[in-house]
């Protein structure tokens, strides 16, 4: 069986892709504050707030349960906040508290670090191309699962 040079490259693509998830969720936490759900969580009320239950159930793709259970462990660590929907609807919507922000900061400027860390030896083009088609792949997903999330720069 011939395998073509697509075939071989996604398979290559793949391999890359679970070795980093691998590298990225079992990697030692020294110094980060929240779990993986949480910063998921306050990273997408910064760039989108504030937000329903169900709005957030949509977002990451998960029954409105599980969400309701990961913001309910947010809101007794004072992370996140009910707020009044400032379009007047009924239901109360989530916004991120300036101490949720405040973790999500830091745990971010960790994460660069360690990133950093990574590519010190890299050029500056080596980085912009990786960002650049890091973004892209995502986009493809989002795209396909017809979900897109915000950013705050454009792709290049």
């Amino acid at each position: 069986m011939t395998v073509s040079y697509r075939d071989a490259v996604t398979t290559e693509i793949e391999n890359e892709l679970t070795l980093l998830s691998r590298y990225h969720v079992h990697a030692k936490r020294g110094g980060f504050q929240l779990d993986r759900s949480a910063y998921l969580l306050l990273g997408r009320l910064e760039l989108e707030h504030p937000l329903s239950l169900k709005q957030l159930a949509e977002a990451f793709r998960l029954d409105i349960s599980t969400i309701n259970r990961q913001i309910a462990a947010l809101l007794r660590l004072d992370l996140v906040e009910r707020v009044l929907d400032p379009e007047g609807g009924i239901a109360r919507k989530i916004e991120a508290t300036a101490l949720g922000l405040e973790l999500l900061h830091a745990d971010r400027n960790l994460g660069r670090a360690g990133i950093e860390r990574v590519v010190a030896e890299w050029s500056d083009q080596d980085l912009n191309e990786l960002s650049r088609l890091l973004a892209k792949f995502n986009r493809g997903i989002e795209l396909l699962e017809g979900n897109p999330w915000p950013r705050t720069t454009p792709i290049r």
